[in-house]
């Protein structure tokens, strides 16, 4: 993060600019000036300033759409207006359009340093906050990996329903990335600046499954000894998304379906009941349908979450996704490292029947990468049972170690030879546009 304070002075008198420079630049504070609105229009496109201190009134532009205008370039930047008595009433008004604080002819200067070091800690702290979201926007999307049709078929489910508030049930096995679809979903409504409260419904204790989800009155029963709230008013607003459903003991399904009905829960203990607007996402590794055979699960239930059905396939069914999740778990280890991995070890990766499915996948690469020498996996880093696959029905390549941009060309190449040349049909098959499929191309040659 950033230590130095930047500071853009934007005022047609010389004495002020001056002064600012006099008196205010110091070891982690620079000062910068401009004199007119076109000067500062320069140092906006070519410089970020954590603080932008603007007269009100400049020679050739309104100050208030200066303002505007380095809110827009520099969103992060907390702008400080000057102004004269006579026009106070401009700059609190213009406070409403993103300024940060205003000062008056003639200066305080302890005040005004005083804003400085305020408006300085804020620009950090908004920086830092959209650093994190960029970042978390990135992983969410990233974490999807994949250009299998399957994986290409889930993007366009999530596409089509995180706009939605119906409740979403998805399904597949353990460690197949069921929580990953849940927060792409959220991270992609109009819901993904709430909370995302997830819980594993099999974490749930029995005795307090209730009192866990619906939150509890003080003396509700015995320990209670205050209000308590529950996962459901703690999603208020956001989304809850409750993994393994399956779990839940029968009189919690049926408080979850009168949840699901109409939007409304009871605490434990309470004799009112409170609105609440959550967005309800469910995933589960059983079948319910048979589970609902069987009587273990609530059949009203059952068909109330299961309205629109995401399901992930077990990571053997989806084989010619493993370079790319191979390629993101190493980058995700270890980022300021180019790790190679031998021909021979992709090679078993993509014989191994994968139980655990990408959750066993990125165990077995974070083991492989502690073992590794340098900068090199190979098979001989992989546990005895899927190194023993090695030799099975394999080819050495020519030219030994292969990099992951070779992977993914011989895969395309591979995938193209199926569809006897045809970019579309192989497009539509890796799961990648044709525009896509075209640029990767180009950079092969």
């Amino acid at each position: 993060m950033n230590d130095t304070c930047r500071i853009l002075v934007v005022d047609d008198e010389h004495n002020i600019r001056r002064l600012f420079v006099k008196e205010l630049q110091s070891e982690g504070r620079e000062v910068f000036t401009a004199s007119t609105g076109a000067k500062a229009r320069e140092y906006f496109s070519s410089q970020t300033y954590e603080v932008i201190v603007l007269d009100v009134c400049l020679p050739d532009t309104d100050g208030l759409t200066l303002l505007a205008e380095a809110k827009n370039q520099q969103p992060d930047a907390q702008v400080i207006l000057i102004t004269g008595y006579g026009t106070i009433d401009n700059a609190v008004e213009a406070m409403k359009f993103g300024a940060y604080d205003y000062v008056t002819k003639p200066f305080d200067l302890d005040r005004l340093d005083f804003i400085l070091e305020k408006a300085f800690q804020r620009a950090r702290l908004q920086s830092e906050n959209r650093r994190l979201r960029s970042r978390q926007d990135r992983e969410t999307q990233v974490d999807l990996v994949g250009q299998s049709p399957a994986i290409a078929n889930i993007r366009r489910l999530i596409g089509k329903v995180a706009g939605a508030r119906i409740p979403v049930l998805i399904t597949g096995p353990s460690g197949g990335g069921k929580d990953v679809v849940a927060r792409a979903i959220h991270e992609a409504s109009q819901r993904r600046d709430h909370p995302l409260i997830v819980k594993n419904s099999a974490t749930l204790q029995r005795e307090l499954m209730r009192s866990e989800l619906f939150g509890h009155v003080k003396g509700a029963f015995t320990g209670a000894d205050r209000d308590q709230q529950g996962l459901v008013e703690l999603a208020n607003k956001g989304t809850l998304f409750l993994d393994e459903i399956g779990e839940l003991s029968p009189d919690v399904q049926g408080a979850l379906l009168r949840l699901l009905e109409n939007q409304t829960f009871r605490k434990v203990g309470a004799k009112t009941e409170q609105k609440v607007d959550v967005r309800f996402l469910f995933a589960t590794n059983k079948d319910l349908a048979q589970e609902v055979e069987a009587g273990r699960f609530s059949d009203a239930l059952y068909h109330r979450i299961n309205v629109f059905e995401i399901s992930l396939p077990p990571l053997r069914d989806r084989i010619e996704d493993i370079p790319l999740l191979v390629e993101y778990f190493l980058a995700l280890f270890s980022p300021e490292m180019k790790i190679r991995i031998a021909d021979r070890m992709m090679h078993c990766l993509q014989s191994y029947h994968w139980p655990g499915n990408v959750r066993e996948l990125r165990n077995v690469l974070e083991r492989s990468l502690i073992l590794s020498e340098g900068e090199r996996i190979t098979e001989q880093d992989l546990p005895a049972e899927i190194s023993a696959l090695a030799d099975n029905e394999y080819q050495p390549a020519a030219e030994g170690d292969l990099s992951l941009q070779e992977i993914e060309r011989r895969h395309i190449m591979r995938v193209l030879d199926l569809c006897n040349g045809h970019r579309s049909r192989a497009a539509s098959m890796l799961g990648i546009t044709r525009k896509t499929l075209y640029r990767k191309l180009q950079k092969m040659h």
